[in-house]
C-alpha cells in the first residue's frame, strides 16, 4: 500500500514539474503578434496596394449597362436568313419543353423501376418468412436439413443485400431527376396527371 502511494505521489510530482518547465519555456517564447494586429497590418497594406476595382452588392452599377465579352452578334441579313430574332425564343421554348418532355419520360420510366424492384424484394421477403415459418415449425426438419437452411439463408440474405442496394441506387437516381426536373421547371403534379391520362 506503501510503495503504491509512493509511486503516485513521485508520479504526480514530476507531472508537475514538467507541466511547471511547459508554463515557463511558453512564456519566455517570443510573442507572435495578435490577430487584431494581423487584421490592422492588412487592411494598411490593402489600402496601398488597393488600385483595381472590385465589384460586390453594395457598388454593382444599377443604371448602367454592362459590356459583355464576346464577338458582337451579327445582324441577320434580310433575304437569305430564315432566322429572325423573333424566332429565337420560340426556337428555346420548344427545345426547353422537349427538355422537360425528356426529363418526364426518364422520371416516369425510373419510378417503374423503382415500383418493380420494392415489389420484388417485397415478394421475397415474403417467401422467405414463408419458408422460414415452414421450417422452424417442424422439428424434423430443423434436424434433417439444418446445414441446408444455413446455407439457403445466408444466399437469401446475400441476394437480399443486393437487391436491398440496387433499390436505394434506383431511389437516389429517381431522386437526381426529380431535382433535375425541379430546376428544368418540370412540376410533379403534370408529370403525374400525364400518367393517369396514359
Amino acid at each position: 500500500m506503501k510503495r503504491t502511494s509512493t509511486a503516485t505521489t513521485a508520479t504526480l510530482i514530476l507531472l508537475g514539474m514538467f507541466l511547471a518547465t511547459t508554463v515557463a519555456s511558453a512564456q519566455s517564447s517570443p510573442v507572435s503578434p495578435s490577430l487584431g494586429d494581423v487584421a490592422r497590418q492588412a487592411r494598411k497594406d490593402k489600402n496601398r496596394a488597393d488600385t483595381s476595382h472590385h465589384y460586390d452588392n453594395d457598388n454593382l452599377p444599377v443604371n448602367e449597362e454592362l459590356s459583355v465579352v464576346g464577338p458582337e452578334p451579327s445582324a441577320p441579313a434580310a433575304s437569305g436568313d430564315p432566322k429572325t430574332p423573333q424566332s429565337a425564343p420560340a426556337d428555346s421554348k420548344t427545345t426547353q419543353a422537349d427538355h422537360q418532355a425528356e426529363i418526364k419520360q426518364k422520371m416516369d420510366e425510373e419510378k417503374s423501376k423503382v415500383d418493380a424492384l420494392a415489389h420484388e424484394l417485397e415478394l421475397d421477403q415474403r417467401e422467405y418468412r414463408l419458408r422460414a415459418a415452414a421450417f422452424y415449425g417442424d422439428a424434423g426438419a430443423q434436424l434433417r436439413n439444418s446445414a441446408q437452411w444455413s446455407k439457403d439463408d445466408a444466399q437469401y440474405k446475400s441476394d437480399m443485400e443486393s437487391k436491398q442496394k440496387a433499390l436505394s441506387a434506383a431511389q437516389q437516381e429517381l431522386s437526381d431527376l426529380q431535382e433535375q426536373a425541379r430546376k428544368a421547371g418540370v412540376k410533379e403534379k403534370e408529370s403525374d396527371n400525364d400518367k393517369d391520362k396514359k
